[in-house]
Formats: C-alpha cells, sequence, structure tokens
C-alpha cells in the first residue's frame, strides 16, 4: 500500500507531466502564430483588439473549475503580447503625471510584464507618441464631464495618420473586494473591428452649439443610443464646437448611423470623425466563477 509521501510524489510528477503539456501547447501556439504572420505578409497591422477581446470572451465562457478567471485572463494577455513582438517593436506611451501609478498599472496589465512603456507628463504628448509611431499604443485618461484637460478633440481631425481609439482598461476588473482605480482608454493607429459587444465614439466639429438633443435625437432615429457625451468649445476658434460621443453599438465609419447624422445636422456641422472604440471590457457575469466539483458535474449531466 502506497504511503502519503509516496502518493504525494506521484501527484507531483503528475504536474510535472501537466506542465510539460502545457508548455508543448505554447510552443505549438507559437508556431501557428508565427504561420498567421506570414499569411499576413503586406499587412501592416500587427494589433487586432477586436480579436484580443474574442479570445477573452471565448475562454471565460468555456471556463470551469476553481482556477480563477481573472488570473487566467492575465495569462492569456501575456500570452497575446509577447506574440506580437514577432510583429516588430512593439511599445507603449502612458499618460502619467508626477508620482501617478495607476495608468501606468493598468497598461502592465494590457500590454505585459516586459513591455517597454514610457510616461508621458500631457495627454497630447501621448497623442503625438502614437501618431509618429514613436509608440504602438497610447494609455489616456477615459474622458469625464468634470475633465479639465481634454485629448479627444485633438483626435477630430481628418487627418490620415490620426490614431484611434482601441480598447478601454481595464479589460480585466478588479476583484470587487480591492480599491476601484482609474478607467483608461488606448489609442493606436488601427481602426475598430466588430466583435458584438462594442462601443463607438464619434467627434463631431459643428459651428455653433447645435446641443447635445439635436444629437441624440439624429443617433435615436438610426437606432443607436448614446451613452456619453461631452463639449469642448476652442475660445481661440469660436466657430468650433466640438462634441465627444459615445453610443452602445459598433458604428461603421461609412455606415448608415453616421450618414443618418450627416444628414439630420446638415451644414451646421464641419465634419463628423469616427473616433475608433472598444470591445467591452469582462463583466462581472463573465468573471464569475464556475466551481463545481468534477463529480457534482457528472452528476449533473
Amino acid at each position: 500500500m502506497a504511503s502519503d509521501k509516496d502518493k504525494l510524489q506521484a501527484l507531483r510528477r503528475e504536474i510535472d507531466g501537466i506542465d510539460d503539456s502545457i508548455h508543448d501547447l505554447i510552443m505549438e501556439r507559437t508556431r501557428v502564430v508565427e504561420k498567421v504572420r506570414n499569411a499576413k505578409s503586406g499587412d501592416n497591422i500587427k494589433i487586432r483588439p477586436a480579436r484580443e477581446a474574442e479570445i477573452l470572451y471565448r475562454l471565460m465562457d468555456r471556463h470551469s473549475g476553481n482556477f480563477p478567471k481573472r488570473e487566467l485572463g492575465r495569462m492569456w494577455r501575456e500570452l497575446i503580447v509577447a506574440t506580437l513582438r514577432f510583429e516588430g517593436p512593439f511599445s507603449v506611451a502612458v499618460s502619467a503625471s508626477g508620482d501617478e501609478s495607476g495608468y501606468w498599472d493598468l497598461a502592465r496589465d494590457q500590454y505585459g510584464s516586459f513591455t517597454p512603456m514610457t510616461r508621458h507628463v500631457s495627454t497630447p504628448s501621448v497623442v503625438e507618441a502614437v501618431r509618429n509611431q514613436d509608440a504602438t499604443v497610447g494609455i489616456l485618461p477615459l474622458p469625464r464631464p468634470d475633465d479639465e484637460e481634454r485629448w479627444w478633440p485633438l483626435m477630430v481631425s481628418a487627418a490620415p495618420d490620426m490614431p484611434r481609439i482601441i480598447a478601454r482598461l481595464p479589460f480585466i476588473p478588479a476583484d470587487g473586494v480591492l480599491k476601484v482605480g482609474p478607467e483608461a482608454l488606448v489609442i493606436c493607429s488601427v481602426g475598430q473591428e466588430k466583435t458584438g459587444r462594442d462601443h463607438s465614439f464619434l467627434g463631431i466639429e459643428a459651428e455653433e452649439d447645435i446641443g447635445f438633443g439635436t444629437i441624440d435625437k439624429a443617433l435615436s432615429q438610426a437606432g443607436v443610443s448614446v451613452v456619453f457625451n461631452q463639449l469642448w468649445h476652442d475660445p481661440n476658434r469660436p466657430a468650433a464646437w466640438i462634441y465627444l460621443v459615445e453610443v452602445d453599438d459598433f458604428l461603421d465609419s461609412e455606415g448608415p448611423g453616421i450618414r443618418h447624422l450627416k444628414d439630420e445636422l446638415g451644414p451646421r456641422i464641419n465634419r463628423i470623425v469616427h473616433l475608433g472604440g472598444y470591445a467591452m471590457p469582462l463583466s462581472k457575469a463573465d468573471l464569475e466563477a464556475d466551481t463545481l466539483s468534477d463529480s457534482a458535474q457528472e452528476e449533473g449531466s
């Protein structure tokens, strides 16, 4: 009869075998990612936030057992970012003034422990770093009604090299027991892609204060709901009223929603710019643990 020590040694050998299998699969996954990279030759887009979100949605949905979903998500974020670097240099510009570490921590959580990051004391410098390709992505504060510094009006531009919003952080929220930290948006020189769980941003520049009610009504007629808005008026440009609008759906930059908005607002606006958007971060429901034991699952099947 095996002693407790022998049983423990057998279990440790079993764990070692599982670790070897996990390692083999990581190496195999890397080889497949390299094949994807080769198949994309000529495609300059190295980061696909929608695809990354879909991977985590799927894993959260299929996961069961006692291993925490948040830690599972963190593991996969490290895997994703490690293979992103196969595409070429990858770095992050972070808006973080003084001793503020919240946005820096968000960047680390999303883009890995070893990714090069630079601290920027102003939000416009983050936008310029990404625009000038000095950084692949930029981390900026989530717009709030009481913001003193507003970075998003810089992006309400027809310039083809202007970065766009691609993600909202934290994508994997902290446990409710922990203190709620800052939230951020990520910008990058890629467009938004649809996941089915999306929000989009529009920047609207008008020659007069047309009011959010007018914008909201036009979008509602197009079947889209506004969830956040913000106005910025440049005192140096009296005829420039710039609106930020967030909607609870994916908007195609050439789709019917934006076309309807242009038709409704007519000559009162100078431009409408699709500023990008994000796949919704994981929700509390996504992260709820399925802690049924194997035997309980078998009994319920």
